[in-house]
């Protein structure tokens, strides 16, 4: 009898040991990102260190309901990008683009709870000149509200190009670098959320 071959059920590609995630180009981006904001802390520490009667009052006006609410909404939407990556690796895309979507709305909530948070600021007469503390609040702050912004342009992009098709199980790559940016981004206002929330 002749034997019939059966072919081998495909697995998933597995990344190479010692593989950096995503490509050079947004490592470049995280490193400037995260130097930007080492030097942004500085300011923060000796202003902090300067007028530290200032720091511990203007934290108590702050609402801390909305500075939770962007946590959660971050670090949602952080493990939804993650889940995407994990599921294009598995050669699951379906679930990879669900996934992706998820962390696209919730990442929008950002923004949206962010302009929700200055108006409650200025009807409550905290603006950028209402002391050292809160100049030194918005300065970090929308710092960090641009690169969340640059960080939800690019979950669109990707997605769009998931959308047609762009990644598989062997290709991941801009799906992957767009994590460790978002990752990265999150990293950051774990940061700031207990410097001017909790711990000023």
């Amino acid at each position: 009898m002749t034997a019939i071959s059966v072919p081998a059920p495909e697995t998933p590609a597995v990344s190479p040991a010692g593989r950096v995630p995503g490509n050079k180009g947004i490592w470049v981006g995280i490193t400037c990102e995260f130097v930007e904001f080492m030097v942004l802390f500085t300011v923060y520490f000796v202003a902090r260190s300067h007028f530290p009667e200032a720091f511990e009052q203007g934290s108590e006006r702050l609402s801390r309901t909305a500075g939770t609410v962007i946590t959660l909404l971050m670090l949602t939407s952080s493990f939804f990008i993650a889940s995407s990556v994990t599921a294009i690796r598995a050669g699951r895309r379906r679930q990879s683009l669900l996934w992706l979507a998820a962390g696209l709305v919730v990442a929008l909530g950002y923004p949206i709870v962010k302009v929700l948070e200055i108006r409650w600021n200025l009807s409550h007469g905290i603006n950028g000149s209402s002391g050292i503390f809160f100049t030194t609040y918005y300065y970090l702050t929308f710092n960090h509200l641009v690169h969340a912004m640059w960080g939800i342009i690019g979950i669109l992009w990707v997605l769009g190009r998931h959308l047609v098709g762009a990644y598989s199980a062997e290709e991941y790559s801009g799906l992957e670098a767009l994590g460790c940016y978002w990752h990265a981004t999150d990293i950051i206002w774990l940061a700031i959320f207990p410097f001017f929330y909790v711990l000023a």
